[in-house]
């Protein structure tokens, strides 16, 4: 990490000490909560349409949040000490609260669900495979081989129960993640009231357009047609939450625009030097009006199938790159400039090191793998699209 300064800042600001991945962290979280909500929409909400990619989300939901701790693990210098927190829990202390929201999430929320809508099928793979593979999904079933109409119907209503527990999970889950952002009164940047919301509605938008994409991906790759009903719908939460999410931020600026505090004029120049290309190029107009715009066509033209589906992949993928710069501003915005406003640091990624860019990648990659074993071992395709394939 090389830093270089521009006025005058103490020297304890002169070193960033979040680096690229706790910009990593808050944007991983976000995908989970994004798409546990997708999941949702199909077990509560009857919205039968998104049926093609409820066990995808909860499959990528889980990938996901298995890879979630280890960026603030990397970036601890004695990473073993993080299960202190645990072990010797503090009230007040939001970190801790973090650890336990995750142990509750991945263990009673997003296993359990997971389990109860596979347990069907796991049961029958344990009966059916032969070697290796057979003893894994006796493990799985954990005792359990009643698949009966009444025992599934069981399975469903506790199924419906968990997932009602768990959206307020998933809000807790990457709200707090803002909360601790926005509870930080000596960095303007950061302090303000609509920083949970905000975060929240960006995991949102961030995890449906993640599910978007790898579902057209994986039906690209096996080679099996794209449900349009389907990413219609998807297509649609998306803007429409993409929508609030944009009007959350610009609220937040006008607010910021309209108190114009002594921090006020600082933090303008920052957005127009150190952070104009991040936050008003990529974040806002590639990330944010672009795909908005094109998501909008979509509602309001009457357009092609093979037009919409180029148009909901290019805007998911643009969702994804604008969250993520909208995480790097707020994380690494929040320090490039000093606590008198009279200078500014500048940050640089370097590649091979313990925080670069190499591990950032690795722990990008490393969520797909894992949900490429998963739907290895639970495949999320209806039957009838696994008889197709």
């Amino acid at each position: 990490m090389i830093n270089g300064v521009a006025g005058y800042m103490y020297p304890n600001e002169v070193e960033l000490q979040w680096s690229l991945l706790i910009v990593l962290y808050p944007y991983i979280t976000g995908l989970v909560a994004g798409a546990f909500i997708l999941a949702s929409l199909e077990r509560v909400f009857n919205v039968v349409e998104v049926r093609p990619t409820y066990r995808l989300a909860l499959l990528t939901a889980l990938a996901f949040l298995l890879v979630a701790p280890l960026p603030l693990q990397l970036h601890l210098g004695h990473p073993e000490r993080s299960f202190e927190m645990l072990f010797t829990p503090h009230s007040t202390s939001a970190m801790a609260m973090f650890g336990f929201v995750y142990l509750w999430y991945l263990m009673v929320v997003l296993l359990v669900e997971i389990w109860l809508e596979y347990r069907a099928d796991i049961v029958h793979a344990a009966q059916t495979r032969t070697g290796a593979a057979r003893w894994i999904y006796r493990v799985l079933t954990l005792g359990s081989q009643n698949v009966s109409a009444a025992s599934r119907s069981i399975d469903d209503k506790a199924g419906y129960i968990v997932t009602l527990i768990g959206i307020p999970s998933a809000f807790l889950l990457h709200g707090y993640v803002g909360f601790i952002f926005g509870s930080v009164k000596a960095n303007p940047w950061w302090s303000t009231p609509l920083m949970p919301v905000v975060f929240l509605f960006s995991a949102m938008t961030s995890g449906i357009a993640a599910v978007l994409v790898i579902y057209a991906g994986a039906s690209l790759m096996r080679r099996t047609p794209i449900d349009m009903r389907c990413l219609d719908t998807i297509g649609k939460y998306l803007f429409y939450t993409f929508v609030i999410d944009f009007s959350l931020e610009m609220l937040d600026l006008v607010h910021r625009t309209y108190e114009a505090d002594e921090s006020f004029r600082s933090l303008d120049f920052m957005v127009h030097t150190r952070l104009f290309v991040s936050q008003i190029v990529i974040q806002i107009f590639m990330g944010t009006l672009l795909p908005i715009t094109l998501l909008a066509a979509t509602q309001v033209l009457r357009l092609s199938e093979p037009v919409r589906r180029r148009i909901y992949i290019s805007a998911s993928m643009l969702t994804l790159i604008g969250i993520f710069a909208m995480r790097w501003n707020v994380v690494i915005g929040g320090q490039l400039f000093s606590k008198s406003f009279l200078g500014y640091t500048t940050y640089k990624v370097e590649f091979a090191a313990r925080e670069g860019l190499l591990s950032a990648i690795m722990l990008m990659v490393l969520p797909f793998i894992l949900l490429f074993v998963l739907v290895k071992l639970l495949p999320p395709w209806e039957e009838h699209e696994v008889a197709e394939a």
